[in-house]
């Protein structure tokens, strides 16, 4: 069998190298830029005939990145590529997954539709599947799923003493849970009341039973960060210790660290799926195997 390519999107130079040496795979060569209207160049400079095409994009600005992304994917096939796969960490629009307010669009079910189209096949990690039970009820594409709480767990019970895992509101329970289990550590959900994108009030039940213990709050996407903050500043008034604050993945969107620090977090950490500052749990190698896995499914069901 062919060795795979790995291409890299823009931005994106460390998780193809990092997937394409977990993998075994080359790393190939490709040029994505604007012309001066607006409009995505792309071109693969690596040979793709007959082979198993790799792009690398995690996707959390996914407006700049999706063109280039179908373009290459397009330009792969026509230059003869056995199978086009993308590896998108964070994979974006799974948040808006029903109609919140009248006229609005299931922004998650046209991504979902267009991703489909353009690739054979996904490997992310920890989606936000809030209210679809797997990506197969909008993906129309094979998938695999890297679940990042082993290695969060794993990090926790290496770096935190008596830790309290606490989620920020019900949405978490599923993170908070299992990261609770596998970390061998007590953990908590708290509740959680939003007026607003940026107006959220959270309760915190029993805090004296857990103050000697370290919070780690766990949630699976910080983006604005305000559930964390508030959640921080009232653990902090109840005379908590400081909190770490665990994201699977930093969108981190305005001064969403900085405010979290300001509130008193004692730090804040994430996972490699979007390459931060923070990002200290590495998740390339289980990314490469789930993508080993796809691709020998995917041979398989093309024997």
């Amino acid at each position: 069998m062919t060795t795979p390519l790995v291409l890299a999107l823009p931005g994106n130079d460390h998780l193809a190298a990092d997937v394409s040496r977990h993998l075994g795979a080359e790393l190939g060569q490709a040029a994505v830029r604007r012309f001066p209207d607006g409009e995505s160049y792309v071109r693969i400079h690596s040979k793709v005939s007959g082979r198993d095409v790799i792009l690398a994009a995690t996707l959390h600005r996914p407006d700049s990145q999706f063109l280039p992304l179908v373009f290459l994917a397009e330009t792969a096939r026509e230059l003869g590529a056995r199978r086009v796969l993308l590896v998108a960490p964070y994979l974006a629009y799974m948040r808006q997954d029903r109609r919140f307010h009248p006229g609005e669009g299931v922004s998650s079910r046209y991504f979902a539709r267009l991703v489909s189209q353009s690739v054979d096949g996904l490997v992310t990690v920890d989606p936000h599947l809030h209210r679809y039970p797997t990506l197969d009820a909008i993906y129309g594409i094979p998938s695999r799923i890297v679940a990042a709480a082993p290695l969060v767990a794993a990090w926790i019970r290496k770096r935190i003493d008596q830790p309290l895992i606490v989620g920020p509101d019900s949405e978490s329970e599923q993170w908070v849970s299992v990261v609770g289990g596998l970390a061998e550590a007590p953990w908590i959900v708290l509740d959680k009341v939003r007026r607003g994108d940026r107006d959220v009030v959270v309760s915190v039940p029993e805090v004296e039973r857990w103050s000697g213990c370290t919070p780690v709050l766990v949630d699976d996407i910080i983006s604005t960060g305000r559930t964390m903050i508030e959640t921080v500043a009232h653990l902090r008034r109840a005379g908590m210790k400081s909190p770490v604050c665990v994201g699977v993945h930093g969108v981190f969107s305005d001064s969403a660290v900085a405010e979290l620090l300001d509130a008193g977090a004692d730090r804040v950490v994430t996972s490699s799926t979007i390459p931060r500052e923070t990002s200290v749990i590495d998740l390339c190698e289980a990314i490469a195997g789930q993508c080993r896995d796809l691709l020998a499914d995917l041979s398989k069901g093309g024997e």
